[in-house]
């Protein structure tokens, strides 16, 4: 059973990406205060998130509080400070300290998308994979440096594939709808698929589906679909002699007519002519993300 605790690490190889700490405590004292232009150690990136009680934090000459459910990101050194209110609720804390250059970029991009302060569901792939690498660390299990960097690194992707324009995330529940969709049009991308019959197969309204989906991943079920179907096309087209109409009707379209016209869209040139064009750099399949 985890408990709170911290760990620190110390790690000169700046190749890669480091803990510099992590950590899950309770605060309820008003001494509690870190001001980033103050603090002797620098070079790294600060998440730490509330899962109960309250705190504040200053950034850039505006306060935020920080409830249950929000975050900040920050680097060390900066023009912040973050800290526990006197006479407020005890703040119990989760965080992770990071060093590296890629660490920086990764957090510039989400706080341009959200700001310094960031929202998250406890059930989230963000705050479920903090607990996923907070076990790690307690239980020994990971003591390799590559392979904790390897950790990490996938913990901040996730952040960043999870960030949006509104700072919020869809639940684990959520994610997990989106993975049995996406798989569902990778398998069956021949067959005529519908948002009903998709959406069925989901469990969900398909207007629902639609929200989730385009706000997980930038675009819409029928676009992935879609996606996966010239991707299916260009393989075969590389790789067999089937007519073109057949690969067009293996791969899902209704007419040759519409293959040629949504394949021409996607390569700039028509199924016949992709075929018989010699490539600099030929593939025998092309991945659309």
């Amino acid at each position: 059973m985890l408990t709170p605790a911290s760990y620190g690490f110390r790690n000169e190889d700046r190749s890669i990406l480091t803990i510099d700490s992590i950590g899950w405590q309770t605060i309820n004292s008003p001494a509690y205060s870190f001001a980033g232009e103050e603090r002797p150690d620098t070079g790294h990136v600060i998440f730490q998130y509330t899962l109960s009680g309250q705190g504040c934090i200053e950034y850039e000459q505006q306060s935020y509080p920080l409830p249950k459910g929000s975050g900040f990101l920050i680097k060390v050194p900066g023009r912040h400070r973050y800290y526990f209110p006197e006479g407020g609720e005890p703040w119990e804390v989760i965080w992770l300290n990071i060093r590296g250059e890629e660490a920086t970029r990764l957090w510039d991009l989400v706080t341009a998308r959200e700001g310094p302060v960031i929202r998250r569901e406890t059930d989230s792939p963000v705050i479920e994979g903090f607990w996923r690498l907070f076990r790690m660390i307690a239980e020994e299990k990971v003591t390799d440096k590559y392979l904790l960097s390897a950790q990490v690194y996938e913990w901040m992707l996730t952040l960043v594939r999870t960030s949006t324009d509104d700072g919020k995330e869809i639940s684990e529940t959520s994610s997990t709808m989106i993975e049995k969709a996406k798989r569902y049009m990778k398998e069956n991308y021949a067959l005529p698929v519908t948002l009903e019959t998709l959406s069925g197969h989901c469990g969900v309204n398909k207007h629902h589906l639609c929200r989730l989906f385009q706000k997980s991943e930038r675009t819409s079920p029928l676009a992935y679909l879609r996606d996966r179907r010239v991707e299916a096309a260009v393989a075969l087209l590389r790789t067999t002699e089937l007519p073109i109409h057949e690969i067009g009707r293996r791969c899902g379209f209704e007419s040759p007519s519409y293959f040629g016209k949504v394949f021409r869209h996607y390569m700039a040139m028509t199924p016949k002519e992709y075929r018989m064009k010699t490539l600099e750099f030929p593939y025998d399949a092309i991945f659309y993300e």
